[in-house]
């Protein structure tokens, strides 16, 4: 990925918090400080991925308004290098930048077929490339364009149907691992502020906990918490993952649920701790 001004800056700021919160380091503060450090890091990042994403979804939707612009045209006898020219005009959304382009290197004599490339290797998109190539080529063999065309618009509308039946099929499976994920959660905390101070109250936590012991020394009570926060996070991580690929089919889609959860887990874990508890790192 690209390092762009907007990483660069949350990078920055992201230091500037981790650095200062070094003079809070035997506070209760000093995790909150340097996790919200470490997430303003990170968030450009993820802001960009789902930013792609959208683009990249919304790329699909409008090649297929494209298409069938096209066959419109091509129906009525228009040649498909002028039909693209004629249909240059109209808002394509992210799409329109990459129409412009291709509608004007036809224009200045490119072979459609070159122009098609350059437009398919632009637009980065495997399902819009698969319909560029079948373009492509049924006017190198001077087939039945308008055909061709039609078939290829049918193909992307069915795609299109399938990914949003897809996904609202799906939206309750979605809901379900949030508050799945959630109710985890919450049982980590009540065994973290419930049942942990019970244990310490009756054993003290000296040498062995319920017989656990670690390398023959002392567990504390924030030793235990850490590390079920530890355990939440991760879970929370390859959670919003699983959703993702549940929902959109894409594991880099799930990347957003899983900054989401992540962030969730690290506040609420964070704040409970300096409410209820000793000191959070």
């Amino acid at each position: 990925m690209e390092l762009k001004k907007l990483h660069w800056i949350g990078l920055a700021i992201a230091l500037a918090i981790i650095i200062s919160s070094l003079f809070l380091i035997n506070t209760k503060v000093f995790f909150l400080i340097i996790g919200l450090g470490v997430i303003i890091g990170i968030s450009p990042f993820v802001i960009s991925i789902i930013t792609k994403t959208r683009i990249n979804n919304e790329k699909e939707e409008m090649f297929l308004e494209f298409a069938r612009n096209l066959v419109e045209s091509v129906k009525t006898g228009t040649p498909i290098s002028k039909s693209i020219i004629n249909v240059k005009g109209k808002g394509y959304g992210a799409l329109s930048k990459h129409v412009n382009k291709l509608a004007n290197q036809i224009s200045l004599g490119i072979p459609l077929s070159s122009a098609l490339e350059i437009f398919s290797k632009d637009v980065n998109n495997k399902s819009i490339s698969r319909s560029l190539v079948l373009i492509g080529q049924a006017e190198r063999a001077g087939g039945d364009i308008g055909g061709i065309l039609e078939s290829v618009a049918e193909a992307v509308n069915i795609s299109d149907k399938l990914k949003k039946e897809r996904k609202a099929a799906i939206s309750t499976l979605v809901v379900q691992g949030y508050i799945i994920f959630f109710i985890f959660m919450l049982i980590i905390l009540v065994m973290q502020f419930q049942i942990l101070p019970i244990v310490s109250g009756i054993g003290s936590l000296k040498g062995d906990v319920a017989g656990i012991s670690a390398g023959g020394g002392e567990i504390s009570s924030q030793e235990l918490s850490n590390s079920f926060l530890y355990l939440i996070l991760i879970q929370g991580f390859f959670s919003g993952l699983v959703i993702g690929k549940l929902a959109e089919g894409n594991i880099k889609a799930g990347i957003k649920h899983s900054f989401t959860l992540v962030v969730a887990t690290f506040l609420i874990s964070t704040m409970a701790n300096l409410f209820f508890g000793g000191p959070a790192g």
